[in-house]
């Protein structure tokens, strides 16, 4: 999910905004949504018995893969507005709580709490107090807490994201009348789809390979959960 953050804003004193971080969707947040969507329709196709499936049982399997994942888009969404919602709101009370601090210590304090631990070593009091006195400068006005376009951007790729996935993995059983063949196509493109997007998230770390294999890892071992408790 998208982060909120309290903007410090000590190079550009004219940026007074509560914004979320750069980009739509996180790296995380991308591939967590191809990883659930993918777990999803892949509890549909891997309990099709491809021996004895006839097209009226792929045809089920089918709809019930692509109701699953559009319900389950429509969901992920809204929960990921409404957590963008309580982040904001979050955010909004930090910054309130900074600006009416009874003391400077109290607000640097705050203002500590509210910042990574990696980050905060590296800070002195001085610098404390220039990001107090740039929140301080902040209006009430700008601390708003409705969602704006990028909060819906974001719930808008997310949809995508998990209703989409589904696609690759059962087209090919639009495409074959072997079920078997069809099966196996569709692993193969699921796997694909598994690495490849692990593998763009492992670009971030510097270990795409590792992290693609991972995530193949991770998807299968969860589906193969989910199948044998009868999900």
């Amino acid at each position: 999910m998208a982060k909120q953050q309290i903007t410090a804003g000590l190079a550009q004193p004219e940026l007074t905004k509560i914004r979320i971080n750069s980009g739509v969707l996180d790296p995380v947040d991308r591939a967590s949504e191809i990883l659930f969507g993918l777990i999803m329709v892949l509890t549909f196709t891997v309990s099709l018995d491809a021996a004895e499936a006839g097209r009226s049982d792929i045809r089920a399997m089918l709809f019930g893969a692509l109701g699953c994942n559009l319900a389950w888009g429509i969901i992920d969404a809204i929960m990921f507005l409404m957590a963008a919602k309580g982040e904001r709101a979050l955010a909004s009370r930090k910054l309130r709580a900074i600006q009416e601090a009874p003391t400077v210590t109290a607000a640097h304090v705050l203002i500590a709490d509210a910042l990574p631990s990696m980050v905060l070593p590296a800070l002195s009091t001085v610098e404390l107090e220039r990001i107090r006195l740039h929140l301080m400068r902040i209006p009430d006005s700008v601390a708003e807490q409705r969602l704006d376009r990028q909060d819906y951007l974001g719930a808008i790729c997310i949809f995508l994201l998990v209703f989409f996935c589904t696609l690759p993995v059962v087209i090919p059983f639009m495409f074959f009348n072997d079920a078997s063949l069809a099966l196996r196509v569709s692993n193969v493109i699921a796997i694909l789809m598994l690495f490849l997007a692990g593998y763009a998230f492992g670009k971030r770390s510097g270990r795409p390979l590792r992290v693609g294999l991972l995530m193949v890892a991770i998807g299968l071992s969860l589906v193969s959960v989910a199948v044998v408790l009868g999900g």
